[in-house]
């Protein structure tokens, strides 16, 4: 069987599988819907993730295990995952097919040639790392100066890591040496006479651009919302997520470059590739000329995916082992093997020292650059409310890839990416929107904590979330708290009677109470005309029939106290219907009262647990009347209201 062949039935599976387990990420019992398939089983794969996520935190997420397998095959294969795996990559690989299909040999050598412009992914890899490391770095350099031997070793570690890693990218290593001895050095007596932990931040900023991620993120919020519109198959009504538009439109212009330049994306952006460039440069086998008899027709490179131009000098680093080289070669040079290329080998990326000096030094400054407008501390936003079970913000972006995994899941549709709640490092990040969707959230899920592949957002039991067993003395897991707006709230401020947000209240007992007022209404004091049994008839009725037959209304003696009222039962154009017995000391000309009973609500906080079932409900459109911020919160003890 042809390589080529072997290669297509490979991205064809897993393109079918990864679109699979996006699909089954939805709620539910039937067979195309979440019943333990590993669906997040690619992110797991992704050793950006994993490494990301050990900057960030100090330590390897069991799940992420994985991506241990995927190092260790690029290191014996090359850069398999990019041309047989990668989800994402097989959708560049097929729009940039369709796009050079009418293209004559030549054109085609000249769109797959090598761009010096390739190395822009290693800038964004080194600044996207060292965004996520530096809090790491000064924490050791700060425990290490305590003599501790456990993170001297892990220091030496990552220094050495550190240094393969930048011969990797071709830094001679004389200077690799006298970089990172020059930079720990800095560190080390910085931390000396500083409080350096104050000065630097992590943050993980990689599933901005990581493949996988932003793929997740893609077709689980634009693209299989679009394809179930009209069946509602995964959903019981139509998905909508804040930001769709953005987010769809960096997937669509990803994939459109294609046309422009085979695997632009993974030429020119992608950190993961990168990544497996600079692995790449120790795999065991690979392509190259197997003799030097080449006849140099060029053949080779007209679909060459990486520009990694095989007919002079390979550049590994590059090659995505597309095999299409090894393919077009007529005369049999070009091998996959063990044997370095006939031809020669460039093994390191292109990139500059000083290049890698300004986006490491960049990475570390622009976290604690964007914290400077506080919005971890007294400045914070009430209305970034996370799912049940996310850790504390600031452990919180140590872990989330912004996969959007947790929001497909969500069987309420209330999980949205971020804007700008959260500042620049929160953008698509979960967060809840309690107006969107179909309820709030529901007491009895817990989905979002179990599909989170990083534990961003923690996995909890039932038993956890409402507060009660071995959880009973820390009480349930708050999410926020509802807040009535006098000015907006019908009973409070247009004295029209409402209790929807009390009745819907899911907790027991309910956090939402209310107080009985009863009032006059406008235009309420009213004369006695007739009175016929049950039936009151006024000199002049300002209310339309039935207006006040809803049973929050009543008929009053003017000035008279709660024995002098009797329930309207129904009204027509002359007057107003109540008990019999009532009317019967009721005089013509006597002055009446029409009252409303008025439920006002209000909010209990030691209660109320955030969940947005009164603000989904409530019937005031547009700005809700009963609305919840992420006051008095259960991970963050200083939102709290009480004492």
């Amino acid at each position: 069987m042809r390589i080529i062949l072997v290669r297509r039935i490979s991205q064809g599976f897993f393109l079918a599988l990864f679109l699979w387990f996006c699909v089954v990420s939805s709620l539910g019992v039937e067979v195309w819907q979440l019943r333990g398939w590993p669906v997040s089983w690619f992110l797991e794969l992704d050793p950006l993730v994993a490494l990301g996520t050990m900057l960030t935190t100090g330590a390897l997420h069991a799940r992420l295990l994985w991506a241990l397998a995927t190092v260790a095959l690029t290191v014996i294969l090359g850069r398999f995952f990019c041309g047989w795996v990668c989800p994402f990559g097989t959708l560049h690989h097929a729009v940039g097919y369709l796009g050079k299909r009418a293209g004559t040999v030549r054109e085609r050598i000249a769109a797959n040639r090598f761009n010096a412009r390739q190395s822009v992914k290693y800038w964004i890899l080194i600044f996207l790392l060292s965004a996520g490391g530096g809090a790491l770095l000064a924490r050791g350099i700060r425990q290490g100066l305590g003599s501790s031997p456990v993170v001297w070793g892990a220091a030496a570690v990552c220094i050495l890591v550190a240094g393969l890693a930048l011969v990797g990218m071709g830094m001679k290593k004389r200077r690799a040496s006298t970089v990172l001895l020059g930079l720990v050095g800095f560190w080390t007596a910085a931390g000396s006479l500083l409080a350096i932990e104050g000065m630097v931040a992590a943050s993980l900023q990689t599933g901005l651009l990581d493949p996988i991620p932003l793929a997740y993120r893609s077709v689980s919020l634009v693209i299989l919302p679009l394809a179930d519109a009209s069946t509602h198959l995964l959903s019981v009504d139509q998905r909508h997520y804040e930001g769709a538009g953005l987010i769809g439109l960096v997937f669509g212009a990803a994939l459109v470059l294609n046309l422009k330049v085979p695997r632009f994306y993974c030429r020119f952006v992608c950190p993961l590739g990168a990544l497996f460039g600079v692995l790449s440069r120790y795999a065991l086998w690979r392509i190259g000329k197997t003799r030097g008899d080449c006849v140099q027709c060029g053949l080779c490179e007209a679909d060459c995916e990486g520009g990694c131009e095989p007919l002079g000098q390979i550049r590994i680093p590059e090659c995505v082992l597309c095999m299409n080289c090894r393919e077009g070669c007529r005369h049999g040079v070009i091998g996959y093997g063990t044997q370095p290329s006939a031809s020669g080998e460039i093994v390191s990326p292109s990139l500059s020292r000083r290049s890698a000096l300004l986006a490491l030094a960049s990475g570390v400054a622009v976290i604690p650059t964007v914290r400077l407008q506080g919005h971890l501390g007294s400045s914070w936003n009430p209305r970034l409310i996370r799912p049940p079970g996310a850790l504390s913000e600031d452990e919180f972006l140590k872990r989330c890839i912004k996969c959007g995994q947790c929001m497909r899941v969500c069987p309420t549709n209330i999980i949205h990416p971020a804007g700008l709640e959260g500042g620049l490092e929160g953008i698509w990040t979960p967060v809840l929107n309690y107006r969107v969707g179909t309820s709030g959230c529901q007491l009895n899920c817990i989905a979002c904590g179990h599909i989170c592949p990083t534990a961003a957002i923690r996995p909890i039991l039932l038993e956890e979330k409402h507060g009660v067993g071995h959880f009973g003395p820390r009480g349930p897991i708050r999410v926020g708290m509802a807040f009535v707006d006098h000015g907006r709230c019908l009973p409070w401020a247009m004295d029209r009677p409402c209790i929807v947000c009390q009745e819907n209240c899911p907790v027991s007992p309910k956090a939402i109470f209310v107080h009985e007022h009863y009032g006059t209404v406008r235009d309420g004091v009213v004369s006695v005309k007739r009175v016929s049994r049950g039936d009151v008839e006024f000199t002049e009725n300002p209310f339309r029939p039935g207006d006040l037959a809803t049973g929050d209304y009543y008929l009053a003696v003017d000035g008279a106290g709660l024995g002098s009222r009797s329930p309207i039962l129904g009204n027509t154009a002359g007057g107003v219907t109540v008990r019999a017995g009532w009317v019967e000391a009721l005089q013509p000309g006597q002055k009446l009262e029409v009252q409303v009973r008025l439920q006002r609500p209000r909010v209990d906080p030691s209660r109320c647990i955030g969940c947005g079932i009164c603000e989904h409900e409530c019937p005031v459109s547009g700005l809700r009347a009963i609305r919840v911020t992420a006051e008095n919160e259960s991970r963050n003890r200083r939102h709290s209201l009480l004492l």
